[in-house]
């Protein structure tokens, strides 16, 4: 069975060296055949701390990931669109998607959002773990350690966040609320018109960090249309295991049917983002885990929607 992928940091590995065709990272153009990719979402992430002008580090990140395209040689393509990626799979090539991981990139120009459109780019990953001009992120931090286990619920959006999530609906561009605080999440719902996501977010119930989601945060990303990816970081799955296990995965996703429903689940590795998951150590593994899930009481027609419609739908 085929799948979409919301979430993994390629693009970013990629700038140190290295071919898209072949490599020793989660994710190449063999281990996404091996596995049944219809579409990856690539993620443009910049962290703030570590670029003076993150803008710049995102553009030559875009100049990456039109190269790593033209490397393919047609084997994959950019898609905006699920009609794109319907006439991709029929065609037997894998799309990609193009995405944001940090809004910070913008540093309060909201024209900026009229050229990530104009690349492509379909989510933004409002903030990642630094506070930025739209937001605050769901660490939070004592005596200057990171806190995983204690939820920011009174930092939301900004200003300029309420502005800038506006524009980008009105430019066709998703909000993705993971790593985004609690508290701007619910400001999403407030002023979201469409339905936004969690590209990669686990269940909170299940593995208690932060980085995860409520089954309140659930059940109403669920009520607005709204879906959210899988996570394969071993901490996010486990706060026992930290190696990483496809059970672990298994029971995030039952709890998410149980209290979002089966149209809210999705796919969102994180793949070259975090530390290798032991049973799921690259995309060729994929078909591992759809078994699993099926094994585990997942039906044909939902494990089409988590592998592959929901996403689909969601991106329109």
């Amino acid at each position: 069975m085929t799948y979409a992928d919301m979430h993994c940091d390629t693009v970013m590995c990629l700038m140190e060296g290295g071919s898209i065709l072949q490599n020793n990272l989660h994710i190449d153009l063999e281990k996404l055949q091996k596995g049944g990719a219809a579409a990856q979402c690539f993620a443009l992430f910049v962290d703030l701390a570590a670029f003076p002008d993150p803008w710049e580090r995102a553009l030559a990140m875009e100049k990456m990931f039109r190269e790593m395209l033209a490397e393919s040689d047609g084997a994959i393509k950019q898609a905006k669109t699920a009609a794109e990626i319907r006439k991709n799979m029929a065609e037997d090539v894998i799309s990609a998607v193009l995405t944001v991981e940090e809004g910070g990139i913008l540093s309060g120009k909201i024209e900026r959002l009229n050229t990530l459109a104009e690349m492509g780019v379909r989510m933004i990953t409002l903030t990642w773990n630094h506070k930025n001009e739209i937001g605050f992120p769901n660490f939070t931090r004592k005596d200057g350690k990171t806190d995983l286990f204690s939820p920011n619920i009174k930092d939301g959006l900004t200003k300029f966040g309420f502005e800038a999530v506006e524009m980008m609906e009105s430019l066709g561009i998703i909000p993705d609320a993971s790593h985004l605080s609690d508290a701007g999440f619910y400001d999403l719902l407030k002023i979201c018109k469409k339905p936004f996501v969690a590209t990669h977010s686990n269940a909170r119930m299940v593995c208690s960090v932060v980085r995860n989601m409520t089954d309140d945060m659930i059940k109403k990303l669920a009520d607005k249309g709204g879906i959210m990816g899988l996570n394969f970081c071993p901490s996010f799955l486990s706060e026992k295991d930290k190696n990483g296990s496809i059970e672990s995965v298994v029971r995030h996703a039952k709890h998410i049917r149980n209290v979002g429903g089966i149209d809210a689940l999705a796919f969102g590795s994180d793949f070259d983002g975090i530390p290798t998951h032991a049973e799921l150590p690259d995309a060729s593994h994929m078909p591992k885990l759809i078994e699993a899930l099926s094994q585990a009481g997942f039906t044909d027609a939902e494990l089409e929607k988590v592998c592959l419609e929901n996403f689909l739908r969601v991106l329109g």
